[in-house]
């Protein structure tokens, strides 16, 4: 999605475009929480905004576009799908650390074995992001 995205987008009018507003700036607050909380993500909350804040309010889409911090990676990812190398292994990692807690607290298997089955269909689909803007689109 691009900049000119925005025009073939159409904006959601009454409940569901305060549903989308009331979603995005959850979203936001996540995100900033995510910001400063240690292995709380930030980017795929924002990402979330994003989306959300497309449908509902342009001006709220293009504040978070051209965020001075969080801009540039919400761009790449609009624009090209791209997740950072150094955030999949933060994924990667957070999810281990996690999934290693849940082993030593489960009074079974199953939960484990859910959780893990969970973590590894969204660890495949970061992990096959590309980790850099293509170098024909530079």
């Amino acid at each position: 999605m691009t900049e000119s995205h925005d025009a073939q987008v159409q904006v959601e009018k009454g409940s569901r475009r305060i549903a989308l507003l009331i979603c995005g700036w959850c979203n936001v607050v996540l995100g900033m929480i995510g910001a400063v909380v240690p292995g709380m993500p930030t980017t795929v909350f924002l990402i979330i905004a994003l989306w959300a804040f497309t449908r509902s309010s342009p001006r709220l889409r293009r504040w978070l576009y051209e965020h001075p911090r969080y801009g540039a990676s919400l761009r790449d990812w609009d624009r090209h799908g791209v997740i950072p190398l150094k955030a999949k292994r933060l994924a990667g990692g957070m999810m281990a650390i996690s999934l290693l807690i849940i082993v030593l607290v489960a009074n079974s298997w199953v939960l484990p074995a859910t959780v893990g089955g969970v973590m590894a269909v969204v660890l495949w689909f970061i992990v096959t992001r590309p980790s850099a803007i293509p170098a024909s689109t530079t």
